[in-house]
């Protein structure tokens, strides 16, 4: 009965976790102009941060990786300078909701040692050797 009780267990942990580890889907619209409009008045306005894109464009590694795709920087600023309002803070907004360096890699791997780990310990497998089996 323990044993049953260990895959059972052990099973729905790696559901578990690969579940959660999975991307959501996405789903998609077309979107209308009225909508569109009434979402960016609608969205609380924070200030045009055009200075601070110009910043981050002077940045030593921004600027390296722009000329290793090829984008003179001059080039760039001067696009950044033709941007409207709204654009500059669409951009302003997506770059202060990007996750700070690849958090989803850091994750997978960690579900994978809990997994491992927890069925370690259920004695189900033997890959840490800090670990005690239950049986």
């Amino acid at each position: 009965m323990n044993r049953c009780y260990a895959r059972t267990l052990s099973a729905s942990l790696v559901i578990a976790m690969t579940a959660l580890t999975l991307p959501s889907p996405a789903s998609a619209r077309v979107v209308g102009t009225e909508e569109v409009v009434r979402a960016e008045s609608a969205a609380p306005g924070s200030p045009v941060d055009r200075d601070a894109l110009r910043t981050m464009l002077e940045r030593d590694d921004v600027r390296r990786q722009l000329e290793s795709l090829g984008v003179d920087p001059r080039v760039a600023r001067a696009r950044v300078d033709a941007l409207s309002d709204a654009e500059i803070e669409r951009i302003a907004g997506q770059l202060g909701q990007l996750p700070a360096g690849g958090s989803s890699i850091i994750g997978v791997l960690f579900a994978v040692f809990v997994i491992l780990l927890v069925t370690d310990i259920l004695g189900l497998t033997k890959v840490f050797p800090f670990t005690r089996s239950v049986r």
